[in-house]
């Protein structure tokens, strides 16, 4: 299995590359700004096809480039059907700080999906260059968020792969104050989707460096507090 990750713009954004090895079809995880020249460089080093793009949710810093990377590699876009809206209208989710931010940054108010955009949903298998992809609907950061699950072959104490967007942080979580965040939600999603997962998972995060559950659930303060009597 292959997976290159790199930060890209001013949130510093993990994009992540994921193939069953170098020189076949990949996906592309959250391509956030800036993201594009560096995707490029990565594809030529390895001799990558890129056959779809996955987004763990609407934000912007998570799909700026989705559009173009789309458009380049004739790939496929999956969102889930609650931020999909984002894709066209970003700055429904933005705090006004960012909105200004955008606006010195001359960004339009408006972007364009891409030509072919399938909706994820919970609990949905995405098979797609030779891996497939589980999909947990985990709300909270936004009302689409999703975590994207896949096995890991290549060593036995690692079970799977969670590309955990901003759900999950080395620590933390993702803000629930932005529009259409919910801590209530939040609460939810990490009580029912992501402290049932198994503790051998590496988490490769949306922001900062990656994790292992088993960590995070002897650490990160947010999950250590959860109720899990529901469960």
């Amino acid at each position: 299995m292959f997976i290159a990750s790199f930060p890209a713009g001013p949130w510093q954004t993990n994009c992540y590359l994921v193939a069953t090895a170098a020189g076949e079809e990949c996906v592309i995880v959250d391509p956030g700004m800036d993201a594009a020249p560096t995707v490029a460089e990565v594809i030529v080093e390895h001799g990558l096809k890129p056959v779809a793009v996955l987004l763990t949710h609407g934000h912007l810093d998570h799909t700026f480039s989705v559009t173009p990377l789309c458009a380049e590699y004739a790939s496929s876009a999956w969102i889930h059907s609650l931020d999909r809206e984002l894709l066209v209208d970003p700055l429904k989710a933005m705090s006004e700080d960012t909105r200004q931010l955008l606006a010195r940054l001359g960004l339009p108010e408006r972007m364009t999906e891409p030509d072919d955009v399938h909706e994820l949903t919970d609990g949905a298998t995405v098979p797609i260059a030779g891996l497939e992809f589980r999909v947990d609907h985990a709300p909270g950061h936004t009302k689409g968020s999703v975590l994207f699950r896949t096995d890991y072959p290549l060593d036995d104490d690692v079970e799977e792969v969670v590309f955990s967007g901003d759900v999950l942080f080395a620590g933390s979580i993702g803000r629930t104050d932005l529009p259409g965040g919910s801590t209530a939600d939040m609460l939810d999603s990490l009580r029912a989707k992501v402290a049932t997962l198994p503790a051998s998972a590496v988490v490769l995060p949306g922001h900062g460096p990656q994790t292992t559950m088993a960590r995070e659930l002897a650490t990160n303060p947010y999950l250590q507090h959860l109720d899990r009597s529901s469960l």
